[in-house]
């Protein structure tokens, strides 16, 4: 994949793209990854890319000359254009999944109060990512960029984004790491038992048991199996710990001595 993104402050992007998960994705060649200046393409004497909105109103906008002539630079057939914009789609896991299978992006990057109308009949796509207002597009690309990217293979393994949150439409379930017991807290027991039928049961449960409680919107359009629904079952009576839970832990105790 290759992702171009037009921006007017390209410097924000450097430690982005030579970081962690993206770093790895460009060294492997996974993805290619470009900046652009607006600002380069404005033939405004004096440099300008905003202007006052004709009809009177608060702040500047983004004139579309520049923007547009930045993008016809990079854009091809293939191009996939988005603009990143208060009033776009909401971006969520299932459209990071749709870009990450365009060839080209293009990420713009909005910025003051706006952009002119004229900018937006040229993309493909407006996307929101969440109902706030930023200084700029350019936290939002690096956003999208990041989540399409670890979804291209030979950014990470294919095993960790299958169980990730929204992956199924469930958070995921909880995590622990050595050491067992900290402060009083420990590991739930049913995670040393070895038996993995049960662990991957107990984490199914508690995927449902923590999607119920803090995002209960994404259950609401999801066709529970006849196991998630028996689960659920015991979540909704409070049942902490059901007899097959009790007997996979007594098993693996048994073994252990």
């Amino acid at each position: 994949m290759k992702i171009d993104i037009l921006t007017l402050f390209p410097e924000m992007f450097n430690e982005f793209l030579s970081t962690s998960i993206i770093k790895r994705a460009i060294a492997k060649n996974a993805v290619e990854i470009h900046t652009s200046n607006i600002r380069d393409f404005t033939t405004d004497k004096n440099g300008r890319v905003d202007d006052y909105s004709v009809g009177g109103g608060a702040g500047l906008i983004m004139k579309c000359q520049p923007v547009l002539d930045c993008l016809k630079s990079v854009r091809k057939d293939n191009s996939y254009v988005v603009l990143l914009s208060p009033k776009g789609v909401k971006f969520n896991q299932k459209l990071s999944h749709e870009l990450a299978l365009k060839d080209h992006l293009i990420l713009i990057c909005g910025h003051y109060e706006g952009v002119d109308e004229r900018i937006i009949d040229n993309v493909d796509i407006e996307i929101s990512i969440g109902d706030y207002i930023l200084t700029g597009g350019e936290l939002a690309s690096m956003v999208v960029a990041d989540s399409v990217i670890r979804l291209l293979e030979g950014s990470i393994s294919s095993s960790s984004i299958i169980e990730e949150s929204f992956e199924n439409e469930l958070l995921e379930y909880p995590q622990y790491a050595l050491p067992r017991e900290y402060e009083g807290k420990n590991i739930p027991d049913i995670l040393f038992s070895g038996n993995h039928i049960a662990i991957e049961k107990w984490r199914l449960k508690e995927s449902l048991r923590l999607t119920s409680e803090k995002r209960p919107d994404l259950l609401n359009n999801r066709k529970l199996s006849k196991k998630e629904l028996k689960l659920m079952e015991e979540i909704k009576s409070g049942e902490e710990n059901p007899e097959w839970l009790k007997k996979a832990i007594q098993k693996a105790d048994k073994f252990m001595k």
